[in-house]
Formats: C-alpha cells, sequence, structure tokens
C-alpha cells in the first residue's frame, strides 16, 4: 500500500522548482519519491528493510492469481 506525504513550500519556490525540474525532464514527485527512498535507506536499518521485503514477497505469494472465468461451452 503507498501513502501520500504533505510537505509545506512557499508557491513561488514550487512553481521554481517545477519549472527547472522540467527543463530536466523530471518532475518534483519524481524527484521527492526518489529522495525518499534513499532516505528510507539511510535511515531504516538493513534487518527492518529486509524483513519489510521479504513480509511483501510473501503477501504478494500468497495473494490469489485472479483467474479469467472461462466461457461455458454451450451446444
Amino acid at each position: 500500500m503507498k501513502n501520500t506525504v504533505n510537505i509545506s513550500l512557499d508557491d513561488v519556490k514550487i512553481s521554481a522548482l517545477r519549472m527547472y525540474l522540467s527543463e530536466k525532464k523530471t518532475s518534483l514527485d519524481e524527484q521527492l519519491t526518489r529522495y525518499a527512498e534513499q532516505l528510507y535507506g539511510k535511515i531504516v536499518p538493513q534487518n527492518v528493510r529486509d524483513f519489510i521485503y521479504m513480509t511483501e514477497k510473501q503477501r504478494n505469494a500468497e495473494k490469489p492469481k485472479s483467474s479469467r472465468a472461462k466461457p461455458t461451452e454451450q451446444p
């Protein structure tokens, strides 16, 4: 599950960031997401990250894959 984080920054600074980031073919959302991932890797201990990874992997393996309903054959 993904969460949203809100930050406060002056409108003028946001506009300037968006303008210059667009010149670099990127976005504020993309850069903030990248930075949040770096911060996560820096702050959260490796053993906790490993546990989270294993938990997510197990949860994804347990999810039943939705199978398409096969059309019934009618004579």
